[in-house]
């Protein structure tokens, strides 16, 4: 059967754009109806109607990320919302990525509650991401245990982790990944994908009935050429992704083969700085903040929507809105509520 994708890019002057004075909107949740859920860094969820009216539900607005002192403060200090996930009756995970520590908040009233801060006696770290499965368990990967995250962005630094919370407790089930991030279970969550940014590669473990991971090994190409933010599979098996720097939208197919489908870069100079120094192992909040073009400025999810889930939203971490397209496939159904 020939791949959907073959063929297929995305043409920036077709894009859509969904909400308007967004702060931070890293990750984003899509409900049939056209609902959006947008991660927010006053400190909670923005909500997206069909209809474009925006709510923020958050219990208290936090107002840090507007007024630091600095860019690099903006993005390292202060309430992060990152990852976000739906829990069993609709509420939404957060894993808060200044707070360093897994949430749940009522999707009403913004009301938080701390599900995990802590993991083997230790502070958790930088939970980036959250993930439910069709068992309920939740499945949550940590960045690094540096509070400055702009730190670990570091050839030598691998101690990033994934960590798994069922009726067992919390417990680490993979850890030495160079800076984790978004993981996405297959279609018969047979394998967990994992995002290596500053490895620039996605790892593959085969999940046991218990949650252990096992064969552990490189899927798709073992340099994608960019630091990878998010993941989210396709229908058909292509695992779409993005890079944060440079901005780009990718599919890697279920053979490995990897595609760009959006290249977002007017200016080559600061990317290649980036890498230059990040290889030199002198890479700085300055060589990032360098970074970013005009369509979503840190490209940092993927997420399938709509009706029929054949429209792809772009999440990122420092656009003031959300870049939508039609894909030629429909998403992967993932875990609601």
């Amino acid at each position: 059967m020939a791949n959907p994708l073959d063929g297929f890019t995305i043409d920036p002057a077709q894009l859509r754009y969904v909400g308007h004075d967004l702060q931070r909107p890293e990750c984003i949740l899509a409900e049939r109806d056209g609902t959006l859920w947008s991660a927010d860094a006053r400190g909670g969820v923005m909500r997206i109607d069909p209809d474009g009216n925006q709510t923020l539900i958050a219990i208290a607005e936090d107002v840090q990320f507007t007024k630091a002192a600095s860019d690099a403060q903006r993005f390292t200090e202060g309430t992060l919302p990152n990852g976000l996930a739906f829990a069993r009756n609709g509420d939404i995970l957060i894993s808060n990525f200044g707070t360093d520590r897994l949430e749940i908040m009522d999707r009403r009233s913004g009301k938080l509650r701390v599900l995990h801060d802590r993991i083997d006696g230790q502070p958790i770290g930088k939970v980036n991401f959250v993930l439910r499965d069709s068992k309920d368990r939740l499945w949550l990967t940590v960045s690094t245990r540096i509070k400055n995250w702009m730190e670990a962005i570091s050839p030598r630094i691998q101690d990033g982790y994934v960590a798994l919370a069922d009726d067992k407790g919390l417990r680490i089930v993979a850890d030495g990944f160079a800076f984790t991030n978004e993981i996405r279970l297959d279609a018969k969550e047979e394998w967990l994908y994992v995002v290596e940014t500053t490895g620039k590669r996605i790892q593959r473990l085969r999940v046991g009935p218990d949650g252990a991971l096992s064969d552990r090994h490189i899927f798709g190409p073992a340099d994608t050429g960019g630091f990878i933010d998010g993941i989210a599979f396709d229908a058909f098996g292509n695992l779409w992704g993005t890079h944060v720097v440079p901005d780009r939208v990718f599919a890697i197919s279920p053979e490995g083969e990897f595609r760009i489908l959006l290249e977002d870069v007017p200016d080559w100079a600061p990317i290649k700085a980036a890498f230059q120094a990040f290889e030199a192992d002198r890479f700085t909040a300055q060589h990032m903040l360098a970074c970013g073009g005009p369509i979503a400025p840190w490209m940092a999810s993927i997420t399938f929507g709509g009706p029929d889930l054949k429209t792809v939203y772009i999440g990122s971490l420092r656009a003031n809105r959300i870049p939508c397209f039609r894909s030629p496939i429909a998403g992967l159904a993932m875990v609601h509520w």
